[in-house]
């Protein structure tokens, strides 16, 4: 079952064009930086954002950066929203479960391709993030070579510590990634409409966007979603930040481990009659 749900996944043209969609706005940011002059010249600006701008090493964090805190958190709900309720809203899923597949393999086998187009996304914006900017932005001049990129604190990284952080910072934003699937996936159990399981996450994450910036709300920002999304940026000072970090996967963690647990109650329990 695990197998064919992965198989399903990467067949699927909407996965190939999903992912295709979330990299042509980093793809065209590089383009203008490429063409124009909208970037900080070097020496100017955050030496750190100066840097990323101009060296296409570093883009990849600039492309994650863009899809984060929008275009990445849609296609991960539009994914695994559509995880149960895709099945539901086509007349499949009776006929899945009238198999000798238990309800608890199939979720997890749904779960697991889910997690594999997370990382699959993430890894390819990366990836392609890294090509355009080598081509588009170039490898970084003769002095960064040597001493160097300046990092967030003002310390200079070396090669290995940039592949390094880049791979983590990876890893972070798809960990991150995971609690939005794992709601829209609770979601997906409870309505025969992948839209509205998408929407429904989107609408939770909106919400906590918008309270991040209300001085109102501060007593519950250290909780939402949404909070550390963008804290992989701290692994690239000098020493590492951690505490942002930390919180930020512990949090995930427990919305992972919450909104997973309620799925699985109530798609274990519920008349399935679609």
């Amino acid at each position: 079952m695990i197998r064919v749900e992965l198989v399903k996944m990467l067949r699927r043209p909407r996965t190939w064009v999903t992912i295709l969609m979330l990299n042509a706005l980093p793809t065209l940011v590089a383009v203008l930086l490429a063409v124009t002059d909208i970037g900080p010249q070097p020496g100017e600006g955050p030496p750190f954002l100066s840097a990323v701008l101009t060296d296409g090493t570093l883009f990849p964090l600039a492309a994650l950066a863009i899809v984060l805190p929008l275009f990445m958190p849609i296609a991960v709900a539009v994914v695994a929203g559509d995880a149960v309720a895709g099945e539901a809203q086509a007349g499949t899923l009776r006929y899945v479960l009238t198999r000798p597949v238990r309800r608890t393999h199939l979720l997890v086998a749904k779960l697991l391709s889910v997690l594999a187009f997370v990382l699959l996304a993430v890894v390819v914006v990366a990836g392609v993030g890294y090509v355009v900017g080598r081509l588009l932005l170039g490898g970084g001049d003769a002095r960064t070579l040597l001493h160097g990129v300046t990092g967030v604190s003002g310390a200079s990284l070396t090669s290995a510590q940039i592949v390094q952080r880049t791979v983590m910072s990876v890893l972070y934003v798809a960990f991150s990634m995971l609690g939005v699937a794992a709601l829209a996936l609770l979601l997906s159990t409870f309505t025969d409409s992948p839209l509205a399981a998408a929407l429904g996450a989107l609408g939770f994450l909106i919400a906590s966007t918008l309270l991040l910036t209300l001085d109102a709300a501060s007593a519950l920002q250290p909780y939402l979603p949404t909070r550390y999304w963008l804290s992989f940026v701290d692994l690239f000072r000098s020493p590492i930040l951690w505490r942002d970090i930390v919180r930020g996967v512990l949090l995930q963690g427990v919305y992972v481990a919450v909104f997973l647990g309620a799925a699985w109650a109530n798609f274990a329990t519920k008349d399935i009659t679609s």
